[in-house]
């Protein structure tokens, strides 16, 4: 028993911090009340005039007064939840020793029912709701149990003096007053167990959005320190990468203006050194830019490694090498070349791109697809100016492990800055298909 009691006191969150806020009288409420307001006060009249009321002496005002003073007590369910399931336990109770047939009315049964189950639901001091809810539903029972005993001696006055036949196994008077209490115990218990469920799921919900809203802030903290960590990478790699050989140009070009007069063999020289050192401080930019514009995913799979934006065709056989045997995958590589080793004279962008176009497709049938085989196919055509990739698998998209789209925006992308044409989906023959026509020369 303790154990149960424990149970049922943590079920109902007795001893949680957490209290459900409660909204102000909405538009909901007041068209709850009046709608039951409306729907009661009609079927209280198609009761009357059925003959419904033959014993009821009460007034028809006081029998109007009742069903809409219930109705207004749904306005409030869910601002004073327990002074409302009160106010409707003392309604009832009215209701039904003045006018019994009122009372049993299905409007007013929802609206006792409805105000129980808001207390539970909507209360805030949990164990002042377990307090009130108990007293309301032994008050109850104890009104059926009294309805109970008197049916009892009235059934034995019957069986003294009248006598009386019995078709069940129950006298007529107890087994309609026992009919009653189980109704009643199925009524309060479900309007409890109601509540109850409300609550929790509320509770649920509000510790779904607490955690929502302390995910979001510390993705927020995340971002914000990857920003801070970026920039610091940056600003390293910017003074590695140019601040030497801008300051090379600039010694060598003082140097060059200080003997341009009077050796102008050795001013040529320092020129000669301005010059290729710019040369490679462009080329460190370019390997920089080349670096900054490497997605996350990329960066993780070069960790470890030397960084591949000097990457091109000749890196493709160790790449498909790396990715072929792997869970199954078998790839094949072709290069087609009009004109011999035109794969290797292609512009150092074209050929980064065409690298990174097959890396981000054999990634993502690797990720994405049920194939195990791929084929690689790059062509390149001097004379039709031109460079193609084409990357074909033969397998389905696999359920479950649907990317979030950035590759193949990264391919489309590095496609636009050299004017390419991007050709990207489902084969009609089955499988999927990537290819990548680049222009070369003149032709973009």
């Amino acid at each position: 028993m303790p154990r149960l009691s424990a149970r049922l006191m943590e079920w109902f969150g007795v001893d949680d911090a957490w209290e459900r806020p409660r909204p102000a009288i909405g538009r909901q409420d007041v068209v709850l009340a009046a709608g039951v307001e409306a729907v009661g006060l009609l079927t209280l009249e198609l009761v009357r005039s059925a003959g419904g009321f033959e014993h009821t002496d009460a007034p028809v005002w006081t029998q109007w007064l009742a069903v809409s003073t219930g109705a207004l007590l749904l306005l409030g369910r869910r601002r004073w939840p327990l002074v409302v399931a009160s106010l409707a336990a003392l309604h009832m109770f009215v209701a039904g020793v003045t006018m019994p047939q009122v009372m049993g009315q299905m409007s007013l049964q929802i609206v006792y029912f409805v105000a129980l189950l808001s207390g539970v639901a909507w209360a805030r001091d949990r164990r002042a709701m377990l307090i009130v809810v108990g007293v309301i539903v032994l008050f109850m029972f104890a009104w059926i149990g009294w309805q109970f005993a008197v049916g009892s001696a009235a059934q034995e006055w019957l069986d003294d003096e009248q006598g009386a036949d019995q078709e069940g196994l129950f006298p007529r008077i107890p087994a309609a007053v026992g009919f009653t209490l189980v109704i009643n115990a199925l009524y309060f218990g479900g309007a409890i167990a109601g509540g109850g469920f409300s609550w929790r799921a509320a509770r649920q919900r509000a510790r779904l959005e607490e955690q929502t809203t302390t995910i979001a802030a510390q993705a927020g903290r995340l971002r914000e320190q990857a920003v801070v960590d970026e920039r610091l990478r940056i600003a390293r790699d910017l003074h590695d990468v140019v601040a030497h050989g801008v300051s090379a140009m600039g010694i060598q070009a003082g140097a060059a203006r200080r003997v341009l007069d009077r050796d102008p063999d050795a001013a040529r020289a320092a020129l000669a050194n301005v010059e290729e050192a710019s040369r490679q401080a462009v080329t460190q930019m370019r390997r920089l830019l080349g670096t900054l514009r490497e997605g996350v995913g990329e960066r993780a799979q070069d960790d470890g490694a030397s960084r591949t934006t000097d990457a091109g065709v000749g890196d493709l056989p160790a790449l498909v090498a790396e990715v072929s045997g792997h869970g199954g995958l078998t790839v094949r590589l072709d290069v087609v070349e009009t004109q011999p080793d035109a794969a290797s004279r292609l512009p150092r962008g074209i050929a980064l791109a065409v690298y990174r176009t097959v890396q981000e497709a054999l990634a993502n049938v690797r990720r994405h697809s049920t194939a195990d085989t791929a084929s690689v196919v790059v062509r390149v055509d001097e004379a039709a100016a031109y460079a193609e990739v084409e990357v074909v698998d033969n397998g389905r998209p696999r359920h479950g492990t649907s990317g979030s789209g950035l590759g193949q925006l990264g391919i489309r992308e590095r496609a636009a800055t050299h004017g390419g044409q991007v050709d990207i989906g489902p084969r009609v023959t089955g499988g999927y298909r990537v290819r990548v026509r680049y222009p070369l020369g003149g032709a973009a």
